[in-house]
């Protein structure tokens, strides 16, 4: 296997786990119980509903990706992998004899399930030559026909209950095309468009019922064998218009795997390019709007009985449950944040006791130092020690910073971001809190040209 099949191997994998961090966002709430106020109504990014319920539910039926390419060889191939979750409807049944009953809960030892829309993952991947699409659109239609299953429920060999899975037929449809762009480079606009295409349903009378014919979370992974995708979010100048008239509909493609323009994800969530996961994150929490250090300790906090029935709402509630309740304190202490620099190409470590290292990254960037590093104000050089006279401008996008107008700071480190820009790091001299921001890393943010040498 050569390093550059390798390379390509690793960015499908960072693919596929950015691409399941989508696909789940959202799927089930913190406090991950079905009788939770936020998991009574199923919401979650990137929801494609049949087309003649889109207008009522005020949810798109399709999503259009654009996209730049450059074949740059005649076999030049695109593998598109539609992703989602289908939702189907859970039942729980409790054994009366030789019978079974329909209840809202049935006790087990350690859990109590309870009735549940559950996800069920759908894939659908089609590969096609470039020269195939220069000819005339390409279109996949796809379905999923409707089934039921049942599965029992035991304890100790005893069957106790049993659950009832049932799903709708849901059809949809890709439609791949190609068109040139104009000038030398050879260039194509790339464009995919998924539709919900669903018409075998009943009027729906509530979000729960239009959700079993709906696509959840639905996303593209994109891939080119003998190309290459053009950034969308900073093209090379030539192709700046281009990718300008790129229409993008609840969708949006950034490249995966850092180094490489091979590998495209298309998400309903905005996300830059090489988007990945925190290496600090144990595991899907399901609920990104929060951070993880956050909803550990708030699940931590969670009653048995409620962690009860979380484990009986859906497995991956229940693998949260156990993780968190298993996670030994070092782990949380990585919860607690890094920071690093964005021009290193290498993340750094979490830092887990600032009284052993540096609170920023030393590594990424040997030729910067924040705590020893100067830049010229006012013909004066400064930087850590410095003292200086606040003057806040009219930039700021925080209203109160102004009534830090006059008053004295001392500065703790300097940074340069990545469109070489400076900042000072400071604390207000008359701040009775200023050491402990000063230890934890915490300081207020001003530019050279808001601030007077002192």
């Amino acid at each position: 296997m050569t390093s550059s099949t390798v390379d390509h191997a690793e960015a499908i994998a960072t693919a596929q786990k950015v691409a399941d961090t989508v696909l789940y966002e959202g799927y089930v709430l913190y406090p991950y119980r079905a009788s939770g106020q936020k998991n009574r109504m199923r919401w979650q990014w990137g929801v494609l509903v049949p087309e003649p319920s889109s207008e009522s539910a005020a949810e798109p039926w399709d999503s259009q990706t654009e996209c730049l390419i450059e074949p740059r060889a005649d076999g030049c191939e695109l593998t598109v992998t539609w992703r989602f979750l289908q939702i189907r409807d859970r039942t729980v049944y409790r054994a009366d004899g030789p019978d079974f009953v329909p209840v809202q809960a049935l006790e087990l030892t350690d859990r109590q399930l309870v009735p549940w829309q559950e996800g069920v993952e759908r894939e659908i991947s089609t590969t096609v030559p470039i020269s195939v699409l220069r000819k005339g659109e390409r279109v996949v239609p796809f379905e999923f026909a409707a089934g039921e299953e049942t599965e029992p429920v035991t304890e100790n060999g005893v069957v106790l209950g049993r659950l009832n899975r049932r799903s709708w037929e849901l059809r949809g449809r890709l439609r791949l095309s190609v068109v040139p762009v104009e000038g030398p480079y050879g260039a194509l606009r790339l464009r995919i468009v998924a539709e919900n295409v669903t018409e075998q349903m009943p009027e729906c009378g509530s979000r729960e019922e239009l959700m079993r014919y709906a696509m959840a979370g639905a996303h593209a992974i994109l891939t080119l064998d003998g190309g290459t995708f053009l950034s969308m979010a900073d093209p090379p100048e030539w192709a700046r218009y281009a990718a300008k008239e790129c229409a993008n509909r609840n969708t949006w493609p950034v490249l995966i795997g850092r180094g490489r323009a091979d590998v495209m994800l298309s998400s309903p969530i905005i996300l830059a390019d090489y988007p990945e996961v925190a290496p600090e994150s144990p595991g899907d929490l399901y609920d990104s709007t929060e951070i993880d250090e956050i909803l550990s300790l708030r699940t931590l906090a969670l009653t048995d009985s409620e962690k009860r029935e979380a484990r009986g709402t859906d497995p991956r509630a229940a693998a949260v449950i156990d993780r968190v309740d298993a996670m030994p304190p070092e782990m949380l202490d990585k919860l607690h944040g890094a920071i690093r620099y964005l021009r290193g190409d290498k993340p750094a470590e979490p830092v887990t006791d600032p009284g052993d290292v540096p609170w920023w990254d030393p590594g990424a960037d040997a030729s910067v130092s924040p705590e020893t590093d100067q830049i010229e104000v006012a013909g004066h050089l400064v930087g850590n020690g410095s003292r200086v006279r606040l003057s806040p401008g009219s930039h700021r996008a925080d209203a109160q910073d102004f009534f830090l107008d006059g008053r004295t700071a001392t500065v703790h480190a300097v940074f340069h971001d990545v469109d070489g820009n400076d900042h000072l790091a400071v604390t207000l001299e008359d701040d009775p809190a200023a050491d402990i921001a000063q230890t934890h890393g915490r300081y207020r943010y001003f530019r050279p040209d808001e601030v007077q040498p002192l």
